[in-house]
């Protein structure tokens, strides 16, 4: 598996410290607030769990499993959601957790989908944001790091499945996804 990683884009340390200070910042700005933090499965799963162990405030968690990229490394454009919240939104401050802000538009179907249920608020918080693929009109509230347009993975970031359980962000070879 690690044969298959070209460069080490952040590293684990990078990734613990960066989680760590939006951790402070977002319990800073919801202090008293009680925030539900949404993590779009899969990717979001070991960001979100960092995040929430660096959150000092109460909170609820939920889940959703929303696809637009099957197998593939693009997205396909029509976004499915194979599994919907659990809590009801009406009248709270909601945070999407997402692994990746790529095209924007799984993120903005999404928060059009959320907006319905009437939430108090809908921010957008994402490990990796990578602005040079966009194609919708949305942005993270909160980013953890920009990055360039290169296939990573790691950290819950996936390619057909692998290489989510690596403990750092790395650019895949070319030769493994193409």
């Amino acid at each position: 598996m690690q044969a298959d990683i070209e460069r080490v884009f952040f590293t684990e340390d990078q990734l613990a410290e960066r989680v760590r200070e939006l951790g402070r910042q977002i319990s800073a700005e919801y202090k008293d607030r009680n925030p539900i933090f949404i993590g779009v499965l899969k990717g979001s799963f070991v960001f979100m769990a960092d995040l929430m162990r660096a959150i000092d405030i109460y909170c609820d968690i939920d889940f959703m499993s929303v696809s637009s990229y099957g197998s593939g490394t693009k997205t396909t454009g029509a976004v499915k959601i194979t599994k919907d919240l659990s809590h009801d939104i009406e009248g709270r401050h909601v945070i999407i957790v997402e692994d990746i802000l790529d095209s924007g538009l799984t993120l903005n179907y999404l928060r059009s989908y959320l907006e319905v249920r009437q939430p108090a608020s809908i921010k957008i918080c994402t490990l990796m944001d990578k602005p040079a693929r966009r194609q919708a009109p949305i942005h993270a509230d909160y980013v953890g790091f920009e990055c360039p347009d290169a296939f990573i993975v790691g950290y819950g970031l996936d390619f057909a499945e692998r290489y989510r359980n690596l403990p750092y962000i790395g650019v895949l070879k070319p030769e493994i996804y193409q």
